[in-house]
């Protein structure tokens, strides 16, 4: 490759990756001092410049300088006789100020003397380290878009296809990107087919050195939190604020919702005109529960409100600093309350973080006539 095929190959790669010019310019230029020396088993000062014009590379091997009679040491032998040490000359990178001058007759003590040493075949080697350099600053600056595409995306839902899976994670395909979407965060129970999109949380974005790390989930709380905003328009507008959210995955979510307009009725608006906005995402969540819970600044409301489906619900807050409370409930409603397995009470507490403690007025009754 001579120096015009050259400049015409580098400019049109770095316009079709939009790879700075200068920068793989100065790579190549390292590359190849770096090639020189080991190639020509050269120790000298070296260096490559390049010629904008040309599209050609020389090697320059540079010189310091030096006068063997400046900066003389002295040493003393056994009899205390003074004796001159004449300063030590490295030839590879250092010339005597008089062999200097048979080639440049007026130059002094601490300039520099160049000699081209480009070798006849040193552009089979440019071509070769460009081309390792090019494909090298086209993988960085490919990271380098990824990472930027994909570094704001933490915490949000994309849709992406399954594209392959091994025995623990899926590999879902984001465009120009593959997120890792670990089995153990799917929705328990749930059945996927490869090929077919799919709605993911991102966990976490982090630069690796193969490439963006990019980590999902479905079983996330947030998932639920950014299928509600993503779905319901008002929470994007201002009108509807997300309180909070807790989830036990494939079972039940509670999903803490607040109006900041008094004529608009939070639960509803998430409910939609025949339960159609929240059709969507119990669909999307593989049939999981999902109480809508509305929020209130008395946490004994929204205690009360939290352990919904039961009702009839009697709040009392034992310690505000410990965040412990006291619901009391009539027989029939004590097993809603605490749900199945614990749940129930468990996303209660996990949703206002209030240790609550559930009994009956019986159980109360009989606790004051001990």
């Amino acid at each position: 490759m001579n120096g015009e095929e050259f400049l015409k190959a580098l400019d049109s790669i770095c316009e079709e990756k939009n790879i700075d010019r200068n920068l793989v310019i100065e790579a190549v230029k390292q590359s190849l001092a770096t090639a020189y020396k080991k190639n020509y088993k050269s120790k000298t000062n070296v260096r490559v410049d390049f010629d904008e014009d040309t599209g050609n590379f020389k090697v320059m091997s540079y010189y310091v300088v030096v006068d063997d009679y400046i900066d003389s040491t002295f040493e003393y032998d056994d009899e205390g006789k003074e004796i001159e040490i004449p300063p030590a000359i490295n030839p590879d990178a250092q010339i005597l100020l008089e062999d200097a001058k048979k080639m440049v007759p007026d130059i002094k003590v601490g300039e520099t003397i160049e000699v081209e040493v480009t070798p006849k075949d040193f552009g089979r080697v440019a071509a070769g380290a460009a081309k390792q350099v090019v494909t090298q600053r086209i993988r960085e600056a490919e990271k380098e878009a990824i990472i930027n595409e994909f570094g704001d995306k933490q915490d949000e839902l994309l849709v992406g296809l399954l594209a392959m899976e091994d025995q623990r994670n899926y590999y879902i395909d984001l465009g120009r990107a593959r997120g890792i979407l670990p089995k153990k965060e799917m929705i328990p129970n749930e059945v996927v087919k490869m090929g077919s999109s799919i709605k993911v949380y991102v966990t976490k974005v982090e630069a690796g050195s193969k490439g963006p790390l990019i980590l999902l989930s479905r079983r996330h709380y947030g998932f639920v939190k950014r299928l509600f905003e993503s779905a319901i328009p008002e929470f994007s507008d201002g009108t509807l604020i997300m309180k909070g959210v807790a989830r036990e995955a494939g079972l039940r979510s509670k999903v803490a919702v607040y109006s900041t307009n008094p004529n608009i009725d939070p639960i509803g608006s998430c409910i939609g005109a025949k339960g159609t906005r929240i059709a969507s995402i119990l669909k999307e969540l593989n049939g999981e529960k999902v109480d809508l819970v509305k929020y209130s600044e008395d946490p004994a409301e929204y205690i009360k409100n939290a352990l919904s489906p039961a009702k009839d619900v009697i709040v009392s807050i034992k310690d505000n600093v410990k965040h412990e409370a006291l619901a009391v409930v009539n027989n029939d409603n004590l097993s809603l309350a605490i749900g199945k397995k614990g749940i129930n009470i468990k996303l209660a507490s996990k949703l206002t973080k209030y240790k609550i403690e559930v009994k009956t007025m019986e159980e109360i009754e009989k606790e004051g006539n001990k």
